[in-house]
């Protein structure tokens, strides 16, 4: 939970002291980052149990120190709940970090084995964590409304090419053009850039020397415009969203007296307007 979040939180009525203690402590820098040293930790260790012989060697240790950064993560999510109450649901990185904690909590047998593996997400804990990583989820999500004009944009012109390319180059070559859903993922390769000349155009052009023609707008379309989009969007929604701290700690008084001066100054404005020219 954010600073804004925590002091309307305090600022509230009818909350106890004892769970504004409880929420100022939890949310306190120091807890904040040895919370996050845990999560590090933790990660290290997801990692180092994907191998054999570590795990042959160090298993048991491994489980065990799993295991309590588990309860680390298990008695700060009860101290948020018990502070928060309602309110601790009207964070979404709350919500995110209850699922994650959850997840990890499911027996490791039967039909629950496939959610324990996922127990590897509570790594993602730290871009709930950390401040700067935080701000890049939130940009990517506030971007979602501007992206989905241009991934409209791209989903027509792929759809296009795909059908295009499936009619030109689909007799000769079945394994990457021959049906529309072939045709799409070897677009969508050739966008990316991997192995797209040597492993697929050149290849092609053996046999449709003028294919040059559909796959160099197509890379100039696809890569070097579309995507550009995307950046553009996502840089501009974090340029947006990283002013508004700076208007958020604003001194209430000083933005008064701003306010003041500005209608002072369309006051006079208006004055000189009407005043005849001598």
């Amino acid at each position: 939970m954010g600073e804004k979040e925590l002091q309307h939180f305090i600022g509230r009525t009818g909350v106890s002291e004892v769970r504004k203690k409880a929420a100022r402590w939890v949310e306190s820098p120091a807890v904040q980052f040895c919370i996050i040293a845990v999560i590090v930790v933790n990660a290290v260790i997801l990692g180092l149990e994907t191998s054999p012989s570590v795990m042959a060697r160090w298993g048991t240790l491994l489980v065990f120190m799993d295991k309590l950064c588990l309860t680390v993560f298990v008695v700060e999510l009860a101290i948020k709940l018990w502070s928060y109450r309602t309110h601790f649901w009207r964070s979404g990185w709350n919500v995110f970090d209850f699922v994650v904690v959850a997840i990890a909590l499911t027996p490791g047998a039967g039909v629950w084995a496939v959610l324990r593996s996922l127990r590897v997400l509570r790594v993602l804990r730290l871009l709930t964590m950390v401040p700067s990583l935080r701000k890049v989820v939130a940009a990517f999500i506030h971007a979602i409304p501007g992206l989905s004009g241009v991934m409209a944009v791209m989903a027509i012109f792929f759809y296009t090419a795909g059908v295009l390319a499936t009619r030109l180059f689909g007799e000769d070559f079945d394994a990457w053009f021959g049906t529309l859903g072939n045709s799409l993922y070897t677009l969508f390769q050739v966008m990316t850039l991997e192995s797209w000349s040597m492993g697929i155009v050149r290849p092609v052009m053996e046999v449709h020397p003028w294919a040059w023609a559909f796959f160099v707008p197509f890379i100039i379309i696809a890569t070097f415009t579309i995507l550009n989009l995307f950046i553009g969007i996502i840089v501009s929604t974090m340029q947006e969203l990283s002013l508004i701290p700076e208007q958020n700690n604003v001194d209430p008084e000083v933005l008064a007296l701003l306010e003041r001066i500005d209608a002072d100054l369309r006051a006079v404005k208006k004055q000189l307007e009407k005043t005849p020219k001598q």
